[in-house]
C-alpha cells in the first residue's frame, strides 16, 4: 500500500510539473532597465527577485541563469541577493557604435520548469567626447575673381556620442569674409561648407587665417577646433567638374582586393597645366585611407582591403580634383557594401537533459539559442532535424530552441539515437551547421525509389544482333541499406498484342535494357512498355517509368520498279515521234523503297542506251525525256537501262529496261521486236484472217448505211440507228495509248490502237487518229456526247 501510495505521489508530481513547464514555457512580460555608460563593475541595475516575483531562495533553487548574445557576459546575478549587477564597465560607443537607442538584450533562464524572461538594458550616452577634426590644419586655394556666395567644402569633425551630445555644429572666426554653413548628411551626420560673403583681393590679402570650431550638444558642451589656411590665388577661370557630383557603387563585401569598384572622372577647360587634374582623397578618414586607394592620374578607386560588412556597411568618401592652377573640384563616393552570406550560424547550447527514461513521455531534450552575424535573409536561420526521427524542434522566445521528444522510446528496439539538429541559413549561397547529440537512429522504409526520368527513349538501328544492350534505365532510393537497394523488372504491357517477353529484357540489379532479338523496322516501328522498380525494405516500396523503344530505319531494302513491270513476259514498249521535240516526254519510271527517310530518296540514271545521247532520265523524277531532235539516221528501235538508286548507306539499286520505237506520225505499222521474231510465222496466218474480217466488216457497214437511208425515206419519224464498234476480245483495254498532258505523248492527237486478241505476240495491226488537233469544236462535241471518252482523254 505504502509503495502503491508513493507512486501515485510520484505520478502526480510529474503532471504538475509538465502543466507547470507547458505554461511557463510561454514567457514573461519582457522588462526594460536602464544604466548610464561607464559605470563601474558591479553597479546595481535591478534586483530579479523582486521583478520576477519571486523570493531569493525560490530563485537559487531554479537555477536562475543570465544568458547573453555571444560569449562576453556583461551582467552577474547575486543569489544571495536577486540583483542583477554589471559585470563590466560598458562603454557605449564600444557596444553600440553610432546606433542609438542601445540596447543589450538578454534573457533570464530559469529551471524546474524551465522558463524565459526576456529583458532590456538601455545604455545611455553621456558627453564623454568631444569633437574631433581628421586634420587640425586644413589648406585652401581660393581664386580671387571666387564671387561671393560661392560654397567651398570643409573637412567635417566626427563625435562618437549620440543624441545631443554629438555634434550639433561649426563656427568660425574671425568671419569678415566668411560664414559656415552646417549641412547633414543621409546618415546623420553634420559637415561644414565655408561660404565667401565678401569678394577677395590677392593685391590686400594673400593669406588667411580662420579658425574652424565644432560644437556638440552636451552640459557643458564640447568643442573641437581646426586651423583654416587661405591662400587666394590669382585668376584661373575653370575648376575641374566631375562628370557626376555624386557617385552611387553597391559592392559585394567578398570583392578581391586591387579590385576597381568605381571610376571618377572630372574635366577642366583650360590648358597646359591649368587643365591637367590630379585626384585625391578630400579629407579622407584613416579607414578610409585603409580601404580604398585612389589613382591621381585615372581616377580608378581600388580595394586595398576585404570589406565587412557586419563591420562597416557604407562609406562616404570625397573626392578632390585638382588642376595644375590650384582650383579643385569635389565630387562624393557612395559606396554601399552588400553582404554576402560568409557567416555561417551559430549554435550555443544552454543545457541538455540527458540521459532520460525509455518511457518518458514528451520531455525536453535540450535547450539551445541560434544566431547568424550576417543581415537580411543571409541572417535568418531555420532549424530541422531529420524527419524520420521520433524528436520535434519548438522555438521559444527569440531565437531560442527546445529538442522535443514526440513520444515514448523502446531501449529494447534502438538503445540509441543520432540526432543532427541543422541550423541554416537563407542566404545564398546556404550556409550550415550542425550539432549532433548521439543517439541510434534506425533508419524505416520510406522512401520509394525514384527514377532520373519519368520516361525513357531509347533508339535501336533494325537488324541488331540479339542481346544488344539498348539503354538503361536508373532509380535512386534515398534510404539506406537493404531499403536502398533497387530492383528492376518489366511490367506487363498494357498492349496484350505485344510480346515484350520476346523483345527485350533488364537487368535486375542495374537497369540495363537488352533487345532478345533482331528488330524490323518496316514490322515493327516503335513500342514502349513500363519498367518497375522496387526496393528490398519491408514492405517494399516501388515506382514505375514509361520506357519507349524507337526502331531506326537502316537501308536493307532495295528500291521495286513499279512501273514499267519488269516480271511480265511481253517487255512494255514506248512509241515515240521522230518529230519530237527535244525534252519530249517518252515516259515515266516508277520506283518505291521499303525503308525510309534518305534510305527511301530515290535517284535516277541512264545506264544504258542503245545510242547513247538520244535519250536522257530526269535523276529526281524518273521521267524518260528526249536529249536532241530525232532523224532518219536514228534507228527506230531502242533499248533503254534505267539504274534507280537510294541514298542509303551503302546504296542499293534497281535496274528497269525500257524498249522505246520510233514511228512516223503514228501512222507507220508497229514494227515487232526482236522477242516476238518467232512468232512471225503465226503473224502471217493471222494477216489473212484480219483480211477476211476488215471484208466482212466492209459489207455489213455498206449494208447498215444502205438500210439506214431506206429507213430515213421511208419512215422519218423513226429515230436513227448508231452501229456499235466492236472491239477484239483480249487482255488489252479498247484505249491502249493515253495522250494526256500528262502520259506518255506530248502531241495533242488521239489515237485507236487495235490488237489482234489471244495471239500472244501484241502486234499492232493499224494505228489511225481519230481526231486531228485541229478540229477543237469536234472534239469538245464528242466529249459532251460520251463522257467515258472524255474522261480517258484529254486535248491540250
Amino acid at each position: 500500500m505504502e509503495a502503491g501510495g508513493e507512486r501515485f505521489l510520484r505520478q502526480r508530481q510529474v503532471l504538475l510539473l509538465f502543466v507547470f513547464l507547458g505554461g511557463s514555457l510561454a514567457g514573461s512580460e519582457s522588462r526594460r532597465y536602464s544604466v548610464a555608460e561607464e559605470k563601474e563593475r558591479g553597479f546595481l541595475i535591478a534586483n530579479l527577485a523582486k521583478d520576477l516575483g519571486l523570493r531569493v531562495e525560490e530563485l537559487a533553487a531554479r537555477g536562475a541563469q543570465v544568458v547573453s548574445k555571444g560569449n562576453k557576459q556583461h551582467f552577474q546575478l547575486s543569489h544571495q541577493t536577486g540583483d542583477l549587477l554589471l559585470n563590466e564597465k560598458l562603454d557605449r560607443e564600444e557596444l553600440c557604435g553610432p546606433t542609438e537607442p542601445c540596447i543589450l538584450h538578454f534573457q533570464i533562464l530559469l529551471q524546474n520548469p524551465l522558463q524565459f524572461v526576456t529583458n532590456e538594458l538601455h545604455i545611455i550616452d553621456v558627453n564623454d567626447h568631444s569633437p574631433v577634426f581628421f586634420e587640425n590644419e586644413m589648406h585652401l586655394k581660393i581664386l580671387e575673381s571666387t564671387l561671393p556666395g560661392t560654397v567651398i567644402p570643409l573637412g567635417n569633425a566626427v563625435d562618437l556620442d549620440v543624441g545631443r551630445n554629438s555634434l550639433q555644429n561649426y563656427t568660425i572666426t574671425p568671419n569678415s569674409h566668411f560664414h559656415v554653413l552646417t549641412r547633414s548628411r543621409r546618415d546623420g551626420r553634420k559637415y561644414p561648407e565655408l561660404v565667401l560673403d565678401k569678394a577677395l583681393d590677392r593685391e590686400e590679402q594673400p593669406e588667411l587665417s580662420l579658425t574652424l570650431t565644432a560644437l556638440d550638444g552636451g552640459a557643458p558642451p564640447r568643442s573641437g577646433t581646426a586651423q583654416i589656411n587661405i591662400q587666394v590665388l590669382d585668376i584661373n577661370d575653370n575648376a575641374p567638374e566631375f562628370a557626376q557630383p555624386l557617385y552611387e557603387v553597391a559592392v559585394l563585401e567578398n570583392t578581391p582586393v586591387n579590385s576597381v569598384i568605381v571610376t571618377v572622372s572630372a574635366s577642366d577647360l583650360d590648358t597646359g597645366s591649368f587643365g591637367t587634374i590630379s585626384y585625391a582623397f578630400f579629407h579622407a578618414s584613416e579607414e578610409i585611407r585603409k580601404t580604398f586607394q585612389l589613382n591621381p592620374i585615372t581616377g580608378d578607386m581600388q580595394l586595398v582591403k576585404y570589406l565587412n560588412f557586419e563591420a562597416i556597411n557604407s562609406y562616404e568618401v570625397d573626392i578632390e580634383a585638382k588642376d595644375g592652377g590650384g582650383l579643385s573640384g569635389k565630387s562624393t563616393v557612395i559606396v554601399q557594401v552588400v553582404d554576402v552570406n560568409d557567416n555561417p550560424p551559430e549554435l550555443t547550447l544552454s543545457s541538455v537533459n540527458s540521459p532520460i527514461p525509455e518511457n518518458s513521455g514528451e520531455t525536453v531534450l535540450a535547450v539551445f539559442s541560434v544566431s547568424d552575424l550576417d543581415s537580411g535573409d543571409n541572417g535568418r536561420v531555420m532549424c530541422s532535424i531529420e524527419n524520420n526521427l521520433p524528436f520535434v524542434l519548438k522555438p521559444s522566445v527569440e531565437n531560442f530552441y527546445t529538442l522535443v521528444s514526440e513520444g515514448a522510446l523502446d531501449r529494447e528496439t534502438r538503445s540509441e539515437y543520432n540526432i543532427t539538429i541543422t541550423v541554416t541559413d537563407l542566404g545564398t549561397p546556404r550556409l550550415k551547421t550542425e550539432y549532433n547529440i548521439t543517439v541510434l537512429v534506425s533508419d524505416v522504409n520510406d522512401n520509394a525509389p525514384f527514377f532520373t526520368q519519368t520516361s525513357y527513349t531509347l533508339f535501336v538501328r533494325e537488324n541488331n544482333s540479339p542481346a544488344l544492350h539498348i539503354g538503361s534505365v536508373s532509380a535512386t532510393d534515398r534510404d539506406s541499406g537493404t531499403n536502398a537497394q533497387v530492383t528492376y523488372s518489366l511490367l506487363p504491357p498494357q498492349d496484350p498484342h505485344l510480346p515484350l517477353a520476346s523483345l527485350v529484357s533488364i537487368n535486375a540489379d542495374n537497369g540495363h535494357l537488352f533487345a532478345l532479338r533482331s528488330l524490323d523496322y518496316e514490322a515493327l516501328q516503335a513500342f514502349e512498355f513500363r519498367v518497375g522498380a522496387s526496393d528490398r525494405g519491408s514492405p517494399a516500396l516501388s515506382s514505375e517509368a514509361l520506357v519507349r523503344v524507337l526502331v531506326l530505319d537502316a537501308n536493307d531494302n532495295s528500291p521495286f520498279v513499279l512501273y514499267p513491270l519488269q516480271n511480265g513476259s511481253a517487255p512494255c514498249t514506248e512509241l515515240v515521234p521522230r518529230a519530237a521535240e527535244p525534252g519530249y516526254l517518252v515516259t515515266k519510271v516508277v520506283a518505291v523503297d521499303g525503308d525510309s527517310g534518305q534510305n527511301a530518296w530515290l535517284s535516277y540514271q541512264l545506264l544504258k542506251a542503245t545510242e547513247p545521247g538520244l535519250f536522257g532520265v530526269w535523276a529526281h523524277n524518273g521521267e524518260v525525256r528526249t536529249a536532241r531532235l530525232l532523224s532518219e539516221r536514228d534507228a527506230a528501235k531502242h533499248r533503254l537501262v534505267v539504274l534507280v538508286k537510294d541514298n542509303g548507306e551503302p546504296p542499293r539499286s534497281a535496274t528497269a529496261t525500257l524498249h522505246v520505237l520510233l514511228v512516223d506520225g503514228f501512222s507507220q505499222p508497229y514494227l515487232p521486236l526482236p522477242e516476238a521474231a518467232p512468232a512471225q510465222a503465226q503473224a502471217d496466218s493471222l494477216t489473212v484472217y484480219l483480211v477476211v474480217a476488215l471484208a466482212s466488216v466492209s459489207s455489213l457497214f455498206l449494208f447498215s448505211v444502205l438500210l439506214f437511208v431506206a429507213v430515213r425515206l421511208c419512215r422519218r419519224s423513226r429515230a436513227a440507228s448508231v452501229g456499235r464498234c466492236s472491239v477484239p476480245e483480249g487482255p488489252f483495254p479498247g484505249h491502249l495509248v493515253d495522250v494526256s498532258g500528262t502520259g506518255t505523248l506530248s502531241q495533242s492527237y488521239q489515237y485507236e490502237v487495235c490488237l489482234t486478241g489471244g495471239s500472244g505476240t501484241n502486234e499492232f495491226k493499224f494505228l489511225k487518229p481519230i481526231i486531228p488537233n485541229f478540229v477543237a469544236q469536234g472534239a469538245e462535241r464528242v466529249s459532251e456526247a460520251n463522257p467515258s471518252f472524255r474522261k480517258s482523254f484529254e486535248f491540250s
